[in-house]
């Protein structure tokens, strides 16, 4: 039976704009769970170009991380049509966390997106390319010395930088595929894995930089990772296409002692530096060489090739905890930070062109707030920067998709 059409609600917040309002409209329902996956940084859209179609993961269950027989729907949720729901394909490679690493393709944002998959007989992860008029994947890559999926699409175009999911599941579970081939289960930081790049077009891949090498880096900045297992799991690239901004990690488990390294690079292998300034949370690529997250109590602006803090949004009041999930619109003009306080998520959406304002009521993520398979707020913009989808449980405890619109 087709579902009751969405509720829109308004929310007006004591923080809010005297113009500015919030809509906000349950798109996606049960009995199935509904979600994007990954945090709308770096221009990562749900949205294909026309802003018509959003793509979606659609689970059974949500109350363990998947295991390699436990496939997940992709979904095409049709904004014309009440956000009805048609069936594409499905993914072997996906976590509640960073679902299966959904994006749209630069060359052919209408119509062709990427997410990865895994080979049931060798495990291996790999990309496959997706195209929606076609109804079919219309390439796969995989390569047979290396299993690694996508972990961020260049949106300048070209290329999408990939890393090991084997690896990521063994060393931070929450945001690896489990059971994933790994080849490198004995070696700390290995010469044949860490950063690939591959052509989109041609499927050309090389190895960027290997943990060998950021292992060697490390050492030089008095930074002991001797018998480290390191791991990265953030590759974010500029807008521009340039640069790419990562952490390199080793014993996430252990807070005091864990590694947790910024380094940037050129997006072709060059220039690769570590730095002194931590930038927390999930960083956001501001214009040019500028990274946004947290910097003490503020939600700050670091300047990579000046590397220093160069600027700060809102107050402290606007956005409570800089370490939440944050994204920049797509026109660069608004910014969200999404925060957790209990059990509910909260949503801080500033213009930083006017100073105008808003914040969410909060959404309910209750009995989801921690450890592999918590409810992150997660937002993610649309393509005219007037509309935030995030996930949520709904009143019967399913996890489903909400879009927040901007009225202003």
């Amino acid at each position: 039976m087709r579902h009751l059409l969405p509720l829109l609600i308004l929310l007006v917040s004591p923080l809010a704009a005297a113009d500015l309002t919030l809509s906000v409209e349950q798109i996606t329902r049960g009995p199935q769970h509904h979600f994007f996956g990954y945090i709308g940084h770096v221009q990562n859209i749900a949205w294909n170009a026309d802003d018509r179609y959003l793509l979606s993961l659609r689970t059974s269950f949500q109350d363990h991380l998947p295991g390699p027989g436990e496939p997940a729907d992709i979904v095409l949720l049709d904004a014309e049509k009440e956000f009805s729901p048609t069936l594409l394909d499905q993914t072997r490679a996906w976590n509640p966390q960073q679902g299966t690493m959904l994006y749209w393709n630069p060359a052919a944002p209408a119509t062709q997106f990427f997410f990865n998959d895994r080979d049931p007989q060798t495990g291996k992860i790999f990309v496959a390319l997706y195209d929606i008029s076609a109804r079919r994947r219309i390439r796969e890559y995989r390569y047979d010395d290396t299993s690694f999926g996508n972990s961020g699409v260049s949106q300048a175009g070209g290329y999408f930088l990939g890393i090991n999911y084997g690896r990521l599941a063994r060393l931070r579970p929450v945001t690896g595929y489990p059971a994933a081939f790994d080849w490198t289960q004995n070696h700390p930081a290995p010469a044949d894995d860490g950063i690939f790049r591959v052509e989109i077009d041609s499927g050309e891949k090389r190895l960027l930089v290997s943990y060998a090498s950021l292992a060697e880096l490390l050492q030089s900045q008095n930074i002991d990772v001797s018998g480290k297992h390191l791991f990265i799991n953030h590759t974010l690239t500029s807008r521009d296409g340039s640069r790419v901004y990562f952490f390199v990690r080793a014993d996430f488990d252990l807070r005091d002692k864990r590694i947790n390294v910024p380094c940037s690079m050129r997006t072709d292998g060059s220039e690769l530096v570590s730095h002194q300034i931590f930038m927390g949370g999930h960083p956001e690529w501001d214009l040019g060489p500028r990274i946004i997250g947290r910097r003490e109590k503020q939600q700050a602006i670091y300047d990579i090739l000046e590397r220093r803090v160069v600027g700060t949004l809102g107050s402290p009041e606007l956005f409570p905890d800089p370490e939440g999930d944050i994204a920049l619109s797509p026109d660069a003009r608004w910014f969200v930070n999404g925060y957790r306080v209990k059990g509910r998520n909260y949503y801080s959406i500033l213009n930083r062109e006017t100073g105008d304002h808003i914040r969410s009521e909060g959404f309910d993520c209750s009995g989801w707030t921690g450890g592999d398979l918590r409810l992150d707020p997660a937002p993610t913009w649309n393509r005219a920067s007037n509309k935030i989808l995030i996930p949520a449980l709904a009143p019967d405890r399913t996890r489903q998709l909400f879009l927040l619109k901007i009225n202003s």
